[in-house]
């Protein structure tokens, strides 16, 4: 039998199990493809706007080091330089998520053991899970090219970008697909691969805002090197190409030298005796590393903020609309502060991803049936839930703070004000009610329509199209009331009215306890 034989059949039953994450991913990406572009061609619509604006990037290293080089003073220019590298990570995110899924963790749940026993090959899972990651790749590319040739930018220069995003895509499915052979655990070969991630993206910061040769070592650098719209490089193309080539040989070789459900690297053995004292001590082992990843993955973006924060006043002080942007978005004040709110206006939604990701973690423990066999112990879903809960809701005060504090530091490093510091990490949080209500109705889905857990991520979705977006599009007042970042005050240029947050956080808990009484009351897989 040929080492692929079924790569087709169960190709159909990964994208079907994808049938909504993918077309999430897709759309949220497209989406942040087409709100820049349409942005920037209203707000910079003249040569001269275009030069002011390139001048206070150039004369700015951490804009340089947090969005690369700006490689052409047009309109196309600025938008590859805002989305070449922090879209293609997300691009690259996709791909270790996706890849991963279908993968290691069909593996560690031992779904795969049962796909091997029919008439399947040796590679097929692989192959099919490579597919997904590259498929997705192909498909954004395809659909980022249509939207910016759509929004009236060179054809040449779209189809550049696009492929770039493309080839970002294929190289970390390549990536997920070689780090999901060396562990037999999920959450470690996705945090590998992540690394990756990291890693690259700060080789490409490096290289951007120093030493140039770096960025050639980056995947993430290989972008900005196509130089889409400034005479493009075809050739770049083939480093990504070969390097997908050779991590996809090193994952097939990988894969055929180990037994199914092991890893490459030896499983470390536990203590001879157990470590683990209760449930809240098994919620700690288990949350305690994606608190760890997020705190620091947010620490590094709060410092990138408060050193594009310099900047904020050579950046829009010939352009009139990119104020009025920020005021929408951030309140009226002085605009760094109008910048410094809108900017962690953003920070609290994407916070909320982690209390949705932590929340969710109630729902995937089940479904494992690790929480049938704890049941079976002296151990309480009350108890048990409240174990993770205090991770959720506890976690997302320690990385705003951690935000926050980095911020407030590299800010009074610049100005000299150490008030700064106390000052940025009381504004981050600020946005913790905010996220706290969004966490909490991922716990209601999951104590209420358990099956429907995942669409948390679509009520994230929404809440941040009418909170964050919505005065950009003119929604009515009573539809972005709807939204609990509406209510979050534009700090540091406004006032800080304590009733809204005291309400959100009302709110927040109102929900998670209705969740939590859901959950004690209905069976376990209902």
């Amino acid at each position: 039998m040929s080492a692929y034989a079924g790569t087709g059949t169960l190709l159909r039953l990964w994208l079907r199990r994808d049938r909504i994450m993918l077309p999430f991913w897709l759309y949220a990406l497209t989406g942040y493809v087409a709100s820049t572009a349409l942005g920037f061609r209203s707000l910079y619509d003249t040569p001269a706007s275009i030069h002011d604006f390139a001048s206070g990037i150039t004369s700015n290293g951490a804009m340089l080091a947090f969005y690369g080089e700006l490689r052409a003073e047009t309109l196309g220019g600025l938008v590859s330089w805002r989305l070449g590298s922090t879209g293609g990570a997300m691009v690259a995110v996709m791909a270790v998520f996706l890849v991963i899924r279908h993968t290691r963790a069909e593996e560690e749940t031992g779904r795969l053991e049962l796909v091997g026993s029919t008439a399947i090959g040796r590679r097929t899972a692989l192959t099919a899970g490579l597919l997904v990651g590259v498929g997705a790749a192909v498909t954004l590319g395809v659909l980022a090219s249509i939207v910016l040739i759509a929004c009236g930018l060179p054809v040449a220069g779209s189809l550049a970008f696009a492929a770039g995003w493309t080839a970002v895509g294929l190289v970390f499915s390549a990536v997920a697909a070689a780090a999901a052979q060396f562990t037999e655990n999920t959450r470690t070969a996705r945090g590998l691969a992540l690394a990756a991630v990291g890693a690259s993206f700060a080789l490409r910061a490096v290289g951007d805002a120093g030493p140039g040769a770096l960025s050639w070592l980056s995947p993430l650098g290989w972008t900005g090197e196509l130089a889409a719209y400034a005479g493009e490089r075809w050739w770049v193309l083939f480093l990504p190409l070969a390097a997908t080539a050779a991590l996809t040989a090193a994952a097939y070789g990988l894969a055929d030298r180990r037994d199914l459900g092991a890893g490459l690297l030896p499983t470390r053995l536990g203590p001879a005796t157990g470590t683990v004292r209760g449930v809240f001590g098994l919620a700690a082992r288990l949350q305690r590393g994606t608190l760890l990843a997020w705190t620091a993955g947010f620490a590094l973006y709060g410092a990138a903020i408060g050193g594009i924060a310099e900047g904020a006043d050579d950046l829009v002080r010939d352009s009139g609309g990119t104020r009025e942007i920020l005021e929408r978005i951030g309140g009226s004040g002085a605009v760094t502060d109008t910048f410094l709110s809108a900017m962690f206006g953003i920070i609290g939604l994407l916070v909320s991803a982690y209390g949705v990701q932590t929340a969710l973690r109630l729902r995937g423990e089940e479904t494992d049936t690790h929480l049938e066999l704890l049941l079976a112990t002296p151990a309480r879903r009350p108890s048990w839930t409240l174990g993770h809960l205090v991770w959720t809701f506890g976690g997302i005060v320690v990385v705003l703070a951690a935000c926050g504090l980095a911020a407030g530091t590299v800010r009074a490093a610049s100005t000299g004000a150490s008030s700064d510091i106390a000052r940025l990490t009381g504004v981050a949080l600020a946005q913790a009610p905010a996220a706290w209500t969004v966490a909490g109705a991922a716990v209601l889905l999951f104590g209420l329509v358990p099956r429907a857990s995942q669409a948390a991520w679509g009520v994230l979705a929404a809440f941040g199209l009418l909170g964050q977006f919505g005065p950009l599009l003119e929604l009515p007042q009573p539809v972005m009331d709807l939204s609990p970042f509406t209510h979050t005050p534009h700090l540091p240029g406004a006032d800080a009215p304590l009733v809204p947050l005291v309400w959100l956080a009302l709110t927040a808990l109102v929900v998670t306890v209705a969740g939590i009484a859901g959950f004690t009351r209905r069976d376990l897989m209902s």
